[in-house]
């Protein structure tokens, strides 16, 4: 891979690729833009097949990572660490910690959070070598698990989705089929079940789709069944890249809403033949922001109730991509790439006033 040329094509500032052989660690960290703050994102654990596989992922999660934090109005850049290995047999104090140096070395430019593959307990050791880190546990000040923000924000996206397709204020008898019953899709559940939605889930792990059904009464089907439920609502909530050539037909959802990570194979193929089908899409990077504004709330000195009613604010943030996609005539995945666009570019303008030397120390961090 021509890895300058990628970043190029990205609009990558920075990629650092670390290396610690006491500790086994391999790891890259992507910088995507500083515009707005600080790049922030989490670290991802992952047995990637090989190096390349690694930076194709770094930089497309990074890159997601400025324009989620753009639309959420947040101060941030975005950024991304992956490191290469298997986090059931990889992990060690040790190798968290020599990731910390390197996070450290930065001097505040990235700030690394939790992610798949690694847990606040991982972020611990981070800490021990950097305080350029969030989602730390509450003995730290930090906030622990992000996921029930995660999961309001999504249900407040579901909300606006519901909203402008069906012209509703409310979920009782919808169906919701929740792809995924881990963290996210755990409290997502929680919360489509007592707005009194009809929910349908899957998810690898037998025990969390058990749990969900001894708490909810959720039905159940197979991972690959998700995608033929009658349902009004299609909420993904596991790994990326789900909507595509196969899945996208056998949808029965008009609305796609839920919380996982870049949910469109192709982002222009597959974002137009969800329009053409006449399904709603709901962005990803706008209704799972709950996460990202969570961990940003512990930047300010961390209260759950400002988290939740920040995260509230993806309704609104939802309810903007779909004005701008009406107004414009333009899918809706189009139309929160420019919401974020715009927000960065006008920002980057107030930013060239010169107010004092602290505003020049805020610009290089």
């Amino acid at each position: 891979m021509d890895v300058m040329a990628a970043m190029g094509e990205l609009g990558h500032e920075q990629m650092v690729f670390c290396q610690d052989p006491a500790s086994g660690l391999r790891a890259i960290i992507g910088v995507h833009n500083t515009v707005l703050g600080p790049a922030l994102g989490g670290t991802r654990m992952w047995p990637y097949e090989n190096e390349d596989e690694a930076v194709t992922d770094v930089l497309r999660l990074s890159r997601g990572m400025t324009y989620k934090a753009a639309a959420a109005g947040l101060n941030l850049g975005g950024g991304k660490t992956v490191i290469i290995g298997d986090p059931k047999k990889d992990k060690s104090e040790a190798l968290f910690r020599a990731l910390g140096r390197f996070v450290e070395s930065l001097k505040g430019r990235y700030i690394t959070a939790e992610d798949v593959g690694t847990s606040v307990d991982d972020m611990e050791y981070v800490y021990m070598e950097t305080k350029h880190v969030t989602g730390i546990t509450v003995a730290h000040g930090g906030s622990g698990d992000p996921s029930p923000v995660t999961a309001y924000g999504v249900f407040r996206g579901i909300e606006a989705a519901v909203k402008e397709k069906f012209g509703r204020e409310d979920l009782a008898g919808l169906g919701v089929t929740v792809q995924g019953a881990g963290n996210v899709g755990y409290y997502l559940i929680k919360q489509l079940h007592e707005a009194g939605a009809k929910v349908t889930t899957c998810d690898i792990d037998a025990d969390r789709v058990q749990r969900a059904v001894d708490e909810f009464g959720v039905s159940v089907v197979s991972p690959n069944e998700i995608y033929d439920v009658d349902a009004e609502i299609f909420a993904p909530c596991a790994l990326g890249a789900i909507l595509n050539d196969e899945t996208i037909p056998r949808l029965k959802a008009k609305v796609v809403c839920g919380g996982a990570n870049n949910q469109l194979g192709d982002p222009v193929v597959h974002g137009k033949k969800l329009e053409a089908k006449g399904i709603l899409y709901a962005p990803d990077y706008v209704v799972n922001a709950g996460g990202l504004i969570n961990v940003f709330c512990e930047l300010e000195g961390y209260v759950r109730e400002r988290a939740m009613r920040r995260a509230s604010g993806i309704f609104e943030n939802t309810m903007r991509v779909f004005e701008i996609a009406k107004s414009r005539s333009m899918p809706t995945y189009q139309a929160a790439d420019r919401m974020a666009e715009e927000r960065i570019a006008k920002i980057g303008e107030v930013r060239r006033t010169w107010v004092g030397h602290q505003s020049l120390l805020i610009r290089q961090n």
